[in-house]
């Protein structure tokens, strides 16, 4: 069984089929679910949520197996009808928005919608053993008990104070695991706590059953994983209530992603365990739970893939290749292993040799995935959508309906031969169409709409850059509002960090115009997402084309602004050369002459000229005339003063003058 049920946000689910292990349900980056075949290696199904940009798939858990009748919908013969096989039939996806999508894979369709439980996303789903009840853990700190065939909730209760991440259901159906930062048992009759677990420190994202025994034989055992650590823990369910502590631990060499085991029935019968980590690495674990166990066991084989470029054969380093999901065949011999790309996985089946401690699996890639797929799959569908009795949910806007494409009223009764009209899906230009991000369309509509909030640019970015699509990416990244940057930035999902880095640093090294608002959005990055950043084992790597682009450019800074000044003081100097031509070729030739008339007139023009000098030396004069006061006993050479005075006022005229007369004069 699959332990994790799509367990952690920060991961794409995906999930076995029970039993024959015959269909691998994976969801993308793309928001689909698609279904392969791991018999034919093919695509059995495709479906896509009307909300899947918007209310992505955060979990998956598939149901029990069904009985159900072979073939299509059709009369046999008698000999036939008793033919009754058991399938994997229901899926449930549970979604960032709360709700829960129950597919059929009989069907290729949606069974039902499960709303109204959740206000938040969900982390976890787990089916009971009857196949009409289900449990789902979420961001709001409460469990729900659905009942398939009303499609309500049965029963709905806090279960932490912390996010619930993780939920397992015992074999009976008889007690319930939830986990949050602590790991809870509850009764499910009472919906009371049994037991209470602690020994984590970080979120709990893994939790599974690994025996069937009652809990009051002291042979209950069960296993969780937490996020950022390296240890599976067992613990044990002990009737005298002393199981504080984990007693078998199993060391990884990373997070676990995906768990499979098989259960064990009794004490003679060892536990076999499948853990694929966070690094792509499958661990395998083989272990009689008796009791406890000092110290942490080791897996008995580490098995890795790796892949060979086109050119294998010069020399070309193999690269690691990274598992999705591992199972454990019911023969427990063979694996059934799925790795490469969600979009488009590889599955492989392989004999589990136990016998070496690692085993590394060489794959040429380009090969296997350059096979088509096969495109004769009647069962992928997309659901028609009713415009009366569905939502579909904008970015930003939880519950805002939108207009969408309506395919017409087709009728009850199925036609002869394939329809003419088909539904198509939306292109994502459309879907841009019809999302307003100008806000002079928010001002012009009535006053009761609601605009769009900041997490819709964030859910844009992760799909411009999961897609590349430029056009998305330069309305995003042209953003330069500052509050408005550290928003989007602060809502982007822990995944699209290191490709929003790459594409700031692609356009850092762009045109210095884009680069401006580069910096501003890098700068928001590494200011709110530090810890994240630091966690990388590979930052160097990651960082190393910006880091050095970044010192190439403050060493050259000072050159540049060096240049920059002598380039500047040359061009001041030449303005200067230029103006000061222009001043030298300046006309000295006269624009007016004035000629006099006479020298009357001459002499005329000289004593208007001089009372303002002599007013000037009025002050000089004084001085001169208190010098002769003093000097009055010598009188002749006053008397030839006083001549001189006379002669000098006769030839200057107006000296003499009173004030009164010389304005007049004036």
């Amino acid at each position: 069984m699959a332990a994790d049920g799509g367990s952690s946000s920060l991961m794409l689910p995906c999930a076995f089929s029970p039993k024959s292990r015959q269909y691998l349900a994976l969801c993308a980056q793309d928001g689909r679910l698609r279904i392969w075949n791991t018999d034919s290696k093919t695509l059995h199904q495709e479906y896509v949520p009307s909300a899947h940009l918007s209310a992505t798939c955060t979990c998956i858990a598939w149901g029990p197996c069904r009985t159900a009748k072979e073939g299509p919908l059709r009369k046999k013969r008698k000999s036939d009808a008793g033919q009754v096989v058991e399938k994997a039939d229901l899926l449930a996806l549970g979604t960032a928005a709360g709700s829960i999508l129950i597919y059929s894979t009989v069907k290729g369709a949606l069974h039902c919608t499960l709303d109204g439980g959740h206000n938040g996303g969900v982390n976890s789903v787990q089916w009971h053993p009857e196949d009409t009840l289900l449990y789902s853990g979420s961001d709001d700190t409460h469990i729900a008990e659905w009942d398939l065939q009303t499609g309500k909730t049965r029963c709905k209760w806090k279960a932490d104070r912390a996010a619930v991440t993780s939920l397992s259901v015992s074999p009976d159906g008889k007690l319930l695991l939830s986990a949050g930062m602590t790991i809870k048992m509850w009764n499910l009759e009472t919906k009371e706590v049994y037991r209470k677990f602690t020994g984590h420190s970080t979120m709990v994202t893994t939790l599974c059953f690994a025996t069937t025994r009652p809990p009051d034989s002291d042979g209950l055992y069960f296993l969780s994983g937490a996020a950022q650590d390296r240890l599976l823990s067992v613990w044990q369910v002990r009737s005298d209530g002393k199981d504080k502590n984990s007693v078998v631990s199993f060391t990884l060499t990373d997070e676990p992603q995906y768990v499979d085991l098989l259960t064990s029935e009794s004490k003679d019968e060892a536990v076999r365990l499948a853990v694929v980590c966070k690094d792509g690495q499958l661990h395998l674990f083989e272990h009689f739970l008796n009791g406890p166990c000092k110290k942490p066991l080791s897996p008995s084989c580490s098995l890795q893939v790796s892949g060979v470029g086109p050119k294998a054969g010069e020399g070309d380093t193999p690269v690691p290749v990274p598992l999705l999901a591992a199972s454990l065949c019911s023969d427990k011999q063979n694996l059934l292993l799925a790795y490469g790309n969600h979009l488009q996985p590889v599955i492989e089946r392989t004999a589990a040799n136990t016998s070496e401690r690692h085993v590394c699996l060489v794959r040429d890639l380009h090969t296997t995935l350059s096979l088509s797929v096969d495109t004769e799959v009647s069962k992928v569908k997309t659901p028609i959508v009713n415009e009366r009795q569905s939502k579909v949910l904008i970015p930003g806007l939880p519950g805002h309906q939108a207009p969408i494409k309506v395919s017409g009223n087709e009728p009850e009764k199925r036609k002869k031969g394939p329809s003419s009209t088909e539904v198509q899906e939306m292109s994502i230009e459309e879907r841009l169409e019809q999302i307003d991000l100008s806000a002079a369309r928010g001002k012009g509509s009535a006053k009761g709409a609601i605009s769009l909030q900041t997490d819709s640019y964030a859910v844009l970015l992760v799909q411009g850059l999961e897609s590349r699509d430029q056009k998305i990416l330069n309305k995003i990244l042209q953003i330069h509002k500052e509050v408005l940057i550290k928003k989007t930035v602060s809502q982007l999902p822990l995944p699209a960090i290191l490709p929003l880095v790459e594409e700031l640093s692609r356009r850092l090294q762009g045109h210095p115009y884009s680069a401006i608002y580069s910096v501003q959005w890098l700068k928001a990055v590494l200011t709110q997402h530090t810890s994240y950043l630091s966690t990388l084992p590979d930052l160097v790597s990651q960082l190393g084309k910006l880091y050095h682009m970044i010192e190439s450019r403050v060493k050259v800074y000072h050159q540049v602004t060096r240049l920059h000044g002598k380039l500047y003081l040359l061009i001041t100097q030449v303005a200067t050369t230029n103006s000061a031509q222009k001043i030298g070729d300046l006309d000295h030739t006269a624009k007016l002459v004035y000629e006099e008339d006479s020298s009357d007139e001459d002499e005329g023009s000289d004593d208007e000229g001089r009372p303002a000098d002599d007013s000037d030396n009025w002050e000089e004069e004084e001085e001169e005339e208190e010098g002769m006061d003093v000097t009055e006993e010598k009188e002749n050479h006053a008397d030839e003063e006083d001549e001189e005075d006379m002669k000098e006022s006769k030839a200057n005229g107006d000296s003499d003058l009173d004030p009164e007369n010389e304005s007049e004069e004036e």
